[in-house]
């Protein structure tokens, strides 16, 4: 998504040019190039699909669109299975219309979870829970902290349930540090992405995920807060970015390999 302009094909070239091993890949683009198709030119490329994004969204009410849910996240599982990625990526969704129950929320992930857990498992993928920033809580995500994300996973084993940490969700909470040691100790790092936070937000706020080095987040300590913590993993670069977007893409992806080299490495 950081170089949403780019086909699959382009990004797998681009990453390919640039000496980039692996790639995380969303779903819809995945989807509009041909799942088996993707998984063939990304193998045949020599890259690595390091995470599949997105599953999650369980927090309905009402049983249809539950069952709905569970099933577009055993489709997920599926195609991560066959793009030979081991961590499935979940926004876990926000709060119904008219509901106020954040509790209740989070409950209903969990019990999802019991039921897509072992699924997962057999499938050889990880399902790993994105707490997103509390700005996000009402319409996106009720999980809002590493140390919530947690609280869901550890019901679960680990090489079932573990959660994402993302630089743009966390950088704010003083407490995400513990949260990533006691992550690490327990094998739950599942994935780590970057992203800045620069402001003012865009209207909308989804679009507002700045280039690494542009904003307020010191990516080497977060870094070194995972590596303490024993993660050894891909670390993606993941942007949301209208501005950027309107640019070339190749040159995007340049730019973000570069600045990774001088803001993470």
């Amino acid at each position: 998504m950081t170089v949403k302009q780019l086909s699959i094909p382009e990004l797998v070239n681009g990453c390919g040019e640039l000496g980039i091993p692996g790639v995380g890949l969303w779903r819809e683009p995945v989807a509009e190039h041909g799942l088996e198709a993707t998984a063939k030119l990304v193998r045949d490329a020599g890259l690595s699909v390091t995470t599949l994004c997105r599953g999650g969204f369980f927090t309905a009410i009402g049983p249809a669109e539950r069952s709905a849910a569970l099933a577009d996240n055993r489709k997920a599982i599926d195609e991560a299975a066959t793009l030979g990625t081991d961590t499935l990526v979940l926004v876990s969704g926000g709060l119904p219309e008219g509901s106020k129950d954040l509790h209740g929320a989070r409950e209903r992930i969990a019990d999802a979870l019991a039921e897509l857990g072992p699924y997962a498992a057999e499938h050889g993928v990880r399902l790993a829970i994105e707490p997103l920033h509390p700005m996000f809580a009402s319409d996106r995500c009720v999980v809002s902290t590493l140390s919530q994300a947690l609280d869901i996973a550890e019901r679960f084993p680990a090489e079932q349930v573990g959660v994402t940490v993302d630089t743009y969700h966390i950088w704010w909470d003083d407490t995400a540090p513990a949260a990533i040691a006691r992550a690490g100790a327990a094998g739950r790092i599942h994935t780590f992405q970057l992203a800045d936070w620069i402001t003012p937000l865009p209207h909308g706020v989804l679009t507002g995920r700045g280039q690494i080095g542009d904003g307020a987040i010191d990516m080497r300590e977060w870094k070194s807060y995972v590596e303490a913590a024993g993660y050894t993993g891909p670390i993606e670069v993941e942007l949301f970015n209208d501005e950027l977007w309107a640019g070339d893409g190749r040159e995007l992806l340049a730019q973000t390999a570069q600045r990774f080299v001088e803001h993470a490495a």
